[in-house]
């Protein structure tokens, strides 16, 4: 076994009969100082993964988890993304959790394109950037996981309006399946994952959403038991696969 894969299999086995070995990974997390970010910072190092923490600015409780942080990031920006991967001097990275995006409201009758391509560039077109500038990174056995939306859903779609977010995150979910099957030969499993409603300034901290503790634990459960195998999927935090 490689050791990328070696440290990247979450789990643990006996050794010499009695002591427990457990394996661990190295996790970048990219929009980690608040929200399901800053959570996926939190439940990572509490389960013993190393973590560098992606952003553009950290918040006082990313801080004070004591992870890596990598701020000034900016993924809309090339030479922002170029200055990180230099930073990161070919550090292997076991997962890859592209989760920093942006909410703006679109109507068609408040129609910004503006607002609509910001979206484009944060919510797609940065994962993707990000994956191809970080490919040299990446193993035999890594995992990248996109955190896009059931907004993103064609057929889930029954309310309309919301232009801008809704576009792009369908735009982030075919990028997810081209790179799961471009990354397929090298070994490289993907996960197209949306948290359900989570309570976060996102979306004003709505009161009907699951807590961001609640939707980070489902998460991780798809991101441990994605395999080749089932790579390209869209899933729901809860586990129910998703239509397109």
């Amino acid at each position: 076994m490689e050791g990328g894969e070696a440290r990247q299999r979450r789990g643990c086995r006996r050794n010499n009969g009695d002591s427990l070995l457990i394996l661990m990974a190295t996790v970048l997390v990219t929009g980690a100082n608040r929200g399901i970010g800053f959570e996926y910072c939190r439940q990572l190092q509490q389960r013993g993964d190393t973590v560098i923490a992606v952003c553009r600015e950290p918040s006082r409780d990313l801080e004070s988890l004591g992870v890596r942080i990598e701020a000034g990031v900016d993924l809309t920006d090339a030479e922002a993304i170029a200055d990180l991967a230099q930073r990161l001097d070919g550090q292997p990275i076991d997962l890859l959790i592209h989760n920093a995006g942006i909410l703006e409201n679109n109507s068609l009758e408040t129609l910004d394109l503006d607002s609509v391509r910001r979206q484009f560039e944060v919510n797609a077109l940065g994962p993707l950037r990000l994956t191809q500038a970080l490919l040299p990174l990446l193993h035999r056995g890594s995992k990248l996981a996109l955190m896009t939306s059931r907004m993103g859903s064609i057929d889930d779609n029954s309310s309309g309006g919301s232009y801008g977010y809704r576009m792009s995150k369908v735009a982030l979910s075919m990028a997810g399946k081209s790179l799961s099957i471009d990354l397929k030969p090298r070994g490289i499993a993907v996960a197209i994952l949306h948290p359900g409603l989570v309570r976060t300034r996102m979306i004003g901290f709505n009161p009907q959403g699951i807590s961001p503790e609640d939707s980070v634990r489902g998460l991780l459960a798809r991101i441990d038991g994605l395999t080749l195998e089932n790579s390209g999927s869209f899933w729901h935090a809860n586990g129910e696969l998703l239509p397109w």
